[in-house]
C-alpha cells in the first residue's frame, strides 16, 4: 500500500487551480493502481496555528511533565508529522501570495521540522529523517514569476523539504493566471503538460 499526502492551502479552497490540478495530478497517479491510499489536509479551510512560545515549551517540555494543555498541543504537531512520515508521496498546492506560500503552508511547514523527529543535528550539519518520499509541488501564480528574483518561494521550499530529507522534488507551475484568458489557458495548459511529462519519466 503506497499513501499520497495532499495539502491544500489556497484561500480559494474549491474554486482555487491549485485544488484543481492536484485532483488532476493523483488521479494521474492512481488510475492503475487501486493500492493508494490518499490522506487530504486543506489547511487553508482546517487551518493550522502558528507556533508561539507556549507552543514551543510544550515540545520542549518532556512528556512526564506536560500539563493537559501542552500535550495537546504535542499530539497536534504530532498528527502533522506522522502523516508524512506515513506518506511515500507529497502533493502541495502551493499558490504564491505576495511572493512566498500562504501563511497556513508555512505554519505547516514548522510544525513538521522537529528535530530528532524529521531531522538531526549531526557533526557534518543538519540531517533529514523523512527520506524515500517523492514531493509534487504545484505552484499557481498570477503573473510570471519563473527563473525570476520574484519568486522566492521555489527556493524556500525546495531548501525546507531537503533539510527534513526529501530531496525528489518536482514543481509544477501554473503562471499568468490573472493576467487575461489566454495566459491563462496557456498557464494551465502549461502545467498539464508538465503532470503528463513527470509521469511518463
Amino acid at each position: 500500500m503506497k499513501n499520497i499526502l495532499r495539502i491544500d492551502s489556497s484561500l480559494f479552497l474549491n474554486n482555487s487551480v491549485s485544488q484543481q490540478l492536484a485532483q488532476e495530478l493523483i488521479a494521474e497517479l492512481t488510475k492503475d493502481d487501486n493500492n493508494i491510499k490518499t490522506l487530504r489536509r486543506n489547511i487553508a479551510k482546517e487551518g493550522v496555528p502558528h507556533l508561539d512560545s507556549e507552543w514551543v515549551t510544550a515540545l520542549a517540555t518532556p512528556a512526564a511533565e506536560r500539563s493537559p494543555a501542552q500535550q495537546d498541543k504535542v499530539s497536534y504537531s504530532d498528527q502533522l508529522i506522522k502523516d508524512v512520515q506515513q506518506a511515500n508521496i507529497l502533493v502541495i498546492g502551493a499558490p504564491m501570495y505576495n511572493f512566498n506560500v500562504p501563511s497556513t503552508l508555512k505554519s505547516w511547514f514548522d510544525h513538521i521540522a522537529r528535530a530528532g523527529v524529521t531531522f538531526s543535528y549531526t557533526s557534518d550539519g543538519p540531517q533529514g529523517l523523512l527520506t524515500n518520499k517523492t514531493a509534487y509541488i504545484i505552484t499557481t501564480r498570477g503573473g510570471m514569476h519563473k527563473d525570476k528574483s520574484t519568486d522566492t518561494m521555489v527556493p524556500f521550499i525546495k531548501n525546507y523539504l531537503a533539510f527534513i530529507g526529501i530531496t525528489d522534488v518536482n514543481i509544477i507551475y501554473a503562471e499568468g493566471l490573472n493576467m487575461g484568458a489566454e495566459s491563462r489557458e496557456a498557464g494551465l495548459t502549461t502545467a498539464r503538460a508538465s503532470i503528463s511529462a513527470l509521469l511518463a519519466a
